[in-house]
């Protein structure tokens, strides 16, 4: 008994001794963990930036040939030369073909000597005529055998003038035996060969030639579009902007030329035609192109790249990073898109670095990094820290136009 008694003080000396050190091991974990904090979070950035953005109508539309020539035979007969190869390029007057001209050339040899033979006829009834015009009036004749000369005259006379047309008409069919490109363009897929018979007027053209410098965009829009488009054009020429699915970095420039005079009342839209140099030729009928029809410039707009724009249930948001260095939450305003940059109407202002890439990680306050490399979207031309090379998928994002989507 006198020996658990006696052992009781060294028992609650233990005891309090495991107490300190586990309190003390306690405070020290807490203290290390608050400060450790929350991790920095890796982003990338881009400054805001204050620039002119063009307000534009996006569509898609086809391109046509500026003029197109279904080219046909005027006289009948068996076609002796093709004077191009298919898909050739020809010029105003060249030779395209040649019919044979023989029956036309014997049919004119006829008419003519029809006119020769008339015109002797026509003459001696003239003759006749001004004989008996004396004779009737000294009572030699009578009336009535002078009338019957000044008929025959008349009807020598119109007699010359049928063959004198006859002779026209035998003269164009001879020059009709001989095609030429009544415009310059390029010639399509050849439909008749050297020594097949063609028929004059014939319902299936020998040869279409579309005129491809200049060349037309066609587009249509919504009639709701259509009173910003007239009160824009009344201002000035409209530009327009179109590249090919196949080549989105490539931009062609033309001028809206064209307004249709009526609304299509099935579809509700309006074509519109742009003109186009095309002197490299790279825009060809029948291609699908996207089309931005330039309105106006917003001038002095914010524009920030659009992957810097995310979307919650409250809205869209940007991340906007402070001086120093801690993530800020803001509401922002879209406006007009082009390529791969967005218009901030409100909530952000030129120079703030908003974040591109690494939002997921974010949280207001947050304490962010810059991770080196380009920033994406590099066409605005602000490097972050480093100056690496820009991350592959960013690359492929700002080679998009989405504005002309």
């Amino acid at each position: 008994m006198m020996s658990r008694i006696g052992t009781s003080p060294r028992l609650f000396a233990l005891l309090a001794l495991l107490a300190a050190a586990t309190m003390f091991s306690g405070g020290c974990a807490s203290r290390k963990n608050q400060r450790k904090g929350p991790p920095v979070a890796p982003v990338m950035v881009e400054e805001a930036v204050s620039m002119d953005v063009p307000i534009r109508l996006n569509a898609i539309g086809t391109v046509a040939a500026f003029n197109t020539v279904s080219v046909t035979a005027r006289v009948s007969g068996q076609l002796l030369q093709a004077g191009f190869s298919e898909g050739q390029d020809v010029e105003r007057g060249d030779l395209l073909f040649r019919i044979d001209p023989d029956p036309y050339d014997a049919a004119l040899q006829q008419a003519t000597a029809n006119l020769e033979r008339d015109k002797a006829k026509l003459a001696n009834a003239e003759a006749d005529l001004a004989r008996y015009a004396d004779l009737v009036k000294k009572d030699y004749v009578t009336r009535e055998e002078y009338d019957s000369i000044v008929s025959t005259a008349a009807a020598a006379k119109a007699t010359v003038r049928a063959d004198e047309a006859a002779v026209q008409s035998a003269r164009l069919n001879l020059e009709y035996c001989t095609i030429r490109a009544p415009i310059a363009g390029r010639t399509g897929n050849l439909l008749v060969k050297q020594g097949n018979l063609v028929s004059a007027n014939g319902l299936s053209p020998l040869v279409t030639i579309n005129q491809v410098v200049p060349v037309y965009v066609e587009f249509s829009i919504s009639e709701e579009q259509l009173a910003d488009v007239r009160r824009y054009a009344l201002r000035g020429t409209l530009a327009v902007q179109v590249y090919l699915p196949s080549d989105s970095a490539k931009v062609y420039d033309g001028k809206l030329t064209f307004i249709d005079n009526q609304v299509d009342e099935r579809t509700g839209t309006i074509l519109l035609k742009a003109t186009f140099p095309n002197g490299n030729r790279a825009l060809w009928p029948g291609q699908f192109v996207q089309v931005g029809l330039v309105l106006t410039k917003q001038r002095k707009a914010i524009v920030v790249p659009s992957a810097a724009v995310q979307t919650s249930q409250q809205g869209d948001f940007v991340y906007v990073v402070r001086p120093d260095s801690t993530a800020d939450m803001r509401p922002v305003v879209q406006g007009a898109k082009f390529d791969d940059k967005v218009v901030i109407a409100s909530g952000v202002q030129a120079g703030e670095k908003v974040v591109t890439d690494g939002q997921l990680r974010l949280l207001p306050g947050a304490k962010v990094t810059i991770k080196s490399g380009l920033v994406p979207g590099g066409a605005l031309g602000a490097p972050a820290a480093g100056g690496a090379s820009p991350a592959p998928r960013d690359s492929a994002r700002s080679a998009k136009k989405d504005g002309l989507h």
